[in-house]
């Protein structure tokens, strides 16, 4: 349909043939200038096919969600009512477009001189449309007398902005890059808008927002040109012109060049223009094809008789794909094939006679970018070429000893074996654009082929290159590189700490407190504050042996600095930087629910604020940012110019509120803790009492650390099926990730819900064992679903992470494998909503959930369910009961204890310590060392924080019946006696290593002496040996008083023990541990020297915290399962143990003794 003029359109309509059976389904919508080279127009840059009509009498209209500027409208039909034929009325809508426009011809130039020169002005703008069919030329150049200069370029079809200070081609410059595929001779705007230290660039619908380095921030451009190179610099006086990188004429049409206000094109009418300039548009005839599917194929019969002479076929291509047939053709009258194809994005020529060996010939690299890329095969007697891009480009050669000649030529591919043509095609079709078919130096007329009166074609796309740029705008996010073929795109999520189809999800979690509850133990780890959001994730340390879990943000100098005075300086400044980037602080204190900063300063005559006057002496700088300046020490309030001593009455003289203040000449120190998160972090410190006689100091900065993640924890009970909460509406059109976890007793429900005009989205529990994840985008309900394979109503917490992007949507559920489910081809992408967003329930207060949700992220941003819930009836703040789910994180008898939001483990009753239990206690023994411990109930009730019923060692009236003994030790010695336990009644149990490596365990019942041996010498050292029923890799030891033992049990307990003991548990008193951690509170006895080790640690040296000790004085041999009395020349009974240990070995010992 030709409008008659460019026209503003902004809606089209269609309607069937009048009292007709016929009007169209589904049609394809093109649009023109010239009634050729026609472009697609795409809903939301992706949808090609509009709907059609039901019938023939109704209306169906489309409005354009970008208006389009075009003469020529056109539809093609794409399906249609099965009982009739193709009918149609067709109705536009839009204005009449008018516009100046100038045309250049690669040989013209347009100057125009801001006289008088524009005034400095706090936003400035550039604008224009252009259109051209060359990827490369200089569109717009703007310079000023103080060499600054603006250039606005294309180069490979994108558009390059570069900001130049100097003239010369080394001069410093600023890139910035924008758009593709821009020389396709359709009309592209751009638009420039610099305000300060920023611009924004804007190409179609892709805005790019650019910080511009100081130097380039002063615009002051008086002459602005579209010019030749070479003819300007020498005409115009733009002496930078010569110095651009690109000295390529542009070659096309420009239209409204608006610089600052004024239309450069309509006042360069009546200016200054060079060369062949003409105020209109000068459109070359240009005919592409397009070869959308793999059915796709054209046909061509050689026009000129085969010759002795030989052939030349000539085309050119763009594609994103790297591979694909380009031409095939059979020998004629020969036998054999000819192909020429990509493979690898390089140019093959391959050809296959009965009876030779195959040729081929490779030219050309990276032929898959998206330019148009020449290729010219020339056949000649003896002689064969192919050559790729002209002389920029490859050529290879050979020399055949046969003629290369066609009858029918194949672009493409090949049609189905139905057709019965000759043509075969081993590799891919071809999906891309063809232009400039020539066969023996003559050019195919296509409009001539789209009439069908040459050759022959399926599913093509004449008069017109349907590529498009899946990578621009790039959906790939944080960092992530896009590369693409011709139906869809790949993002590679390498090196950016994010996962995904798009790159969209971290890897990492969102704090301490997150890793803390997976298991770890005190590491470094990265986290990342705001998971799929713009900050990027940190390395920070995480310290979880106390009972919050601690995250320590470093900076430059956390020692402790003594204060050199500078001559001529009355203060001394001291700035810190910290290892985490100002957003990624100020989200860490956001999300903590405390942060701390030790401060610290060493004083000797020096004060640290008072003065006469009551200003202070010295600040510090804390907050955001470059900080704000704070007059208060740690420990102290804001503003108070006061320390901890103050607030704790401690202070060295009364009179004044900090230590330092009383200015005595000996040293004095105030330290303290900064608890406001407002004034966190220290950024800077001045000191101004550094330069008085005698005066000396030293301060410290302690790191950030900050414990509680009020994230993790924030939860919300849903009571019943009717309640919910409700947010602002869920903005994710096209990323939407969301997290969360859940506990219920209920086996449906609806966790989440968001609602448009017909896009959705919604996470609901299904069924008892199934989660579903539904959402439309407008092509139709999705739904992703993960089946569990065991109950999810088992009132345990459940994680669920659900993700929606323009490739795919995927659901996981606890760590099982993720379910995913492609987005339709070239659908629709953006996900629209317009209601609150319901959490626990719908807006129809149906299938709401009963039971939490916690820790609920969209996007990277927590919702706030508790403050939501405070206000909300039927909803209540916070769950219990995490016990059930985190329980077993407490290890080595470890006890979980229930917290309002949280969970931690006591470990009284075992033999370890740290946050899950899991740090074994460990000592280094001398051979004078013992420790003596004396059952009394109180005391172990005590320790052991349980008010459970004790066992039967721990009543001091109670024989020995039923006992478990567990240790870990390592050691050269033997023979030795690890431990040895006795009651009120004479009874006793000892546990020996025998001389050569068998234990023994020794226990006696009143008069009767029992004795059992464990021949286990040939376990290997250094491996772990259990007896029964466990076994602990750690290591540690008791030895015994001698006074009571009887005669040999006292020798052997004379000659100590030498070694490592680790983990030593009797029932569910550990004397090591109450010896190393509770000396003062436990009824424990020490002798010798004894000091905390690591020597028990399975990931430490076996052999490092060990010395190699033997009896002396023993001689003889002792044969296997000899008692270990023989070792030591006595005739008495001796009771024997468990694990055998060669030397420097390390064994874990677990015997149960019931008696």
């Amino acid at each position: 349909v030709d409008l008659g003029g460019r026209t503003q359109i902004t809606a089209v309509a269609t309607q069937g043939r009048y009292g007709s059976s016929d009007w169209l389904t589904a049609y394809l919508l093109m649009f023109s200038d010239t009634g050729h080279n026609w472009k697609q127009y795409r809903q939301e840059d992706n949808i090609g096919a509009f709907s059609g009509n039901s019938n023939a009498d109704s209306v169906v209209q489309h409005k354009l969600q970008h208006p389009v500027i075009a003469r020529f409208v056109r539809l093609i039909p794409l399906d249609w009512t099965p009982n009739g034929r193709i009918g149609l009325r067709l109705e536009a809508y839009g204005c009449p477009y008018n516009s100046d426009v100038v045309s250049f011809d690669g040989n013209s130039s347009l100057l125009y001189r801001l006289r008088p020169r524009p005034r400095q002005m706090t936003r400035e703008s550039i604008s224009l449309k252009f259109k051209t069919l060359k990827n490369a030329g200089t569109l717009l150049h703007a310079e000023g007398p103080n060499e600054n200069s603006l250039s606005l370029q294309l180069e490979k079809g994108k558009l390059l902005l570069v900001l130049r200070k100097g003239r010369s081609s080394s001069s410093d410059q600023h890139l910035v890059s924008l758009g593709s595929l821009l020389d396709d001779q359709h009309w592209h705007q751009v638009a420039v808008e610099h305000h300060s230290n920023h611009l924004n660039l804007t190409v179609d619908k892709s805005t790019l927002w650019v910080q511009i380095p100081p130097r380039f921030t002063h615009w002051d451009h008086d002459q602005v040109c579209v010019y030749i190179y070479g003819i300007v610099g020498a005409n115009h006086g733009l002496s930078s012109l010569r110095s651009l990188e690109s000295n390529k004429n542009f070659y096309g049409c420009l239209e409204n060049l608006d610089y600052n206000g004024m239309n450069l094109v309509y006042l360069a009418k009546q200016r200054d223009q060079r060369g062949n300039v003409t105020f209109s548009c000068a459109e070359p005839i240009f005919v592409a094809m397009t070869f959308p599917s793999p059915q796709s194929f054209l046909w061509l019969p050689r026009v000129s008789e085969p010759s002795f002479k030989g052939m030349s076929v000539g085309l050119q291509f763009r594609t994103w794909n790297k591979a694909g047939l380009l031409l095939t053709f059979d020998l004629s009258n020969q036998g054999g094939a000819v192909w020429l194809y990509l493979s690898k994005a390089m140019l093959h020529l391959q050809i296959h006679k009965p009876g030779r060996a195959p040729l081929e010939l490779t030219a050309g690299s990276a032929l898959n970018d998206g330019q148009w890329h020449s290729v010219v095969l020339i056949s000649r007697r003896g002689r064969l070429t192919i050559t790729v891009d002209g002389d920029e480009g490859a050529i290879a050669h050979a020399s055949p000893s046969f003629l290369i000649d066609a009858g029918q030529l194949f672009f493409g591919g090949c049609p189905t074996e139905e057709s019965g043509q000759k043509c075969m095609n081993p590799f891919k079709a071809f999906q891309g654009c063809m232009c400039m078919l020539t066969v023996d130096n003559q050019e195919v007329d296509l409009f001539q082929v789209q009439k069908r009166l040459i050759g022959n074609y399926s599913h093509l796309q004449l008069d017109m290159c349907g590529i498009i740029d899946r990578c621009s705008p790039n959906h790939c996010e944080h960092g992530g590189s896009c590369s693409q073929s011709w139906s869809t795109f790949h993002c590679n999520c390498t090196s950016t700490s994010y996962s995904g189809a798009t790159c969209h999800s971290s890897i990492y979690e969102t704090s301490c407190e997150a890793y803390k509850h997976r298991g770890n133990t005190s590491d470094y780890y990265y986290i990342d504050v705001d998971g799929s959001g713009p900050i990027r994730p940190q390395l920070v340390y995480c310290n979880m042996t106390e009972d919050q879990t601690w995250m320590l943000i470093q900076h430059n100098n956390t020692e402790l600095t003594r204060v050199q005075p500078l001559p001529g300086k009355n203060q001394h400044l001291a700035h810190f930087e910290y290892t985490s980037e100002e957003e990624q602080l100020a989200a860490i204190i956001s999300q903590s629910e405390h942060c701390q900063q030790e401060l610290t300063y060493h004083c000797k005559n020096s004060r640290l604020f008072y003065t006469l006057d009551g200003s202070p002496l010295s600040w510090w700088l804390g907050g955001p940012g470059e900080g704000q300046v704070q007059t208060y020490w740690g420990g102290a309030s804001p503003g108070s110019q006061r320390c901890a001593c103050s607030i704790q009455g401690s202070c060295v003289d009364p009179k004044h509120h900090c230590n330092c203040d009383a200015a005595h000449t000996e040293w004095a120190n105030d330290t303290g803790l900064l608890t406001h998160k407002e004034n966190l972090p220290v950024r800077s410190l001045v000191l101004g009492d550094v330069q008085r006689l005698g005066s000396e100091s030293a301060y410290r900065v302690g790191p950030l650390r900050c414990h509680g993640d009020k994230n993790v924890w924030n939860a919300a009970f849903f009571d019943k099926e009717t309640s919910y909460l409700h947010f602002p509406t869920f903005h994710g059109e096209l990323s939407a990730d969301i997290s969360f976890l859940f506990k219920t007793t209920s086996s449906s429900g609806v966790f989440l819900e968001n609602l448009g005009i017909k896009d959705f989205i919604r996470i609901e529990l299904s069924s008892a064992t199934e989660i579903l994840f539904c959402f439309d985008v407008g092509n139709g309900p999705l739904e992703v679903g993960v089946k569990a394979g065991f109950p999810l109503n088992d009132n345990r917490w459940h994680r669920i992470r659900a993700e929606r992007n323009v490739k795919e949507a995927s659901l996981r559920l606890d760590e099982l494998p993720a379910a995913t489910r492609e987005a339709p081809a070239d659908g629709h992408i953006h996900l629209q909503l317009n209601s609150q967003l319901f959490i626990g329930g719908t807006a129809s207060r149906q299938k709401g959930f009963r039971g939490c949700i916690r820790s609920l992220q969209l996007n990277g941003v927590t919702l706030d369910l508790e403050e939501r819930a405070k206000i909300t009836p039927g909803v209540q703040a916070g769950c219990p009961g995490h016990c059930s789910s985190y329980g077993s994180l407490c290890q080595n008898q470890g006890r979980c204890v229930e917290r309002p939001n949280s969970f931690s483990c006591s470990c009284g009753p075992s033999a370890y310590t740290g946050a899950f239990c899991d740090k074994e206690v460990s000592a280094s023994f001398k051979s004078g060392t013992s420790i003596s411990y004396t059952f009394k109930e109180q005391v172990v009730k005590e320790l052991n924080r349980s008010d459970s019923t004790l066992p039967s060692s721990l009543h001091p009236d109670m024989t020995l019946r039923a006992e478990n003994i567990t240790l870990s030790f390592r050691t050269s010695q033997s023979p030795a006696l690890l431990l040895y336990v006795d009651s009120h009644q004479r009874e006793y149990v000892a546990l020996l290593l025998n001389k050569h490596g068998e234990h023994l365990a020794s226990y006696q019942l009143l008069t009767k002496i029992i004795i059992i041996f464990f021949n286990i010498r040939e376990i290997a050292c250094n491996r772990f040996f259990t007896e029964s029923p466990t076994i602990n890799q750690h290591s540690l030891c008791l030895s015994p008083d001698t006074g009571g033992l009887d005669q040999d049990l006292a020798r052997l307990a004379s000659l100590g023990f030498t070694g490592c003991l680790s983990a030593v548990l009797f029932n569910s008193v550990s004397p090591l541990k109450a010896a190393l951690l509770h000396p003062d509170t436990s009824p424990v006895i020490v002798s010798g020297p004894l000091a905390q080790s690591v020597c028990g640690s399975a990931s430490t040296n076996p052999h490092a915290a060990e010395t190699k000790h033997h009896q002396s004085g023993q001689s003889g041999s002792v044969g296997t399962g000899q008692p270990l009395v023989n070792a030591i020349r006595s005739d008495s009974a001796v009771i024997g143990g468990t694990i055998c240990c060669t030397s420097h070995c390390h064994s874990a010992i677990v015997i149960s003794l019931f008696l």
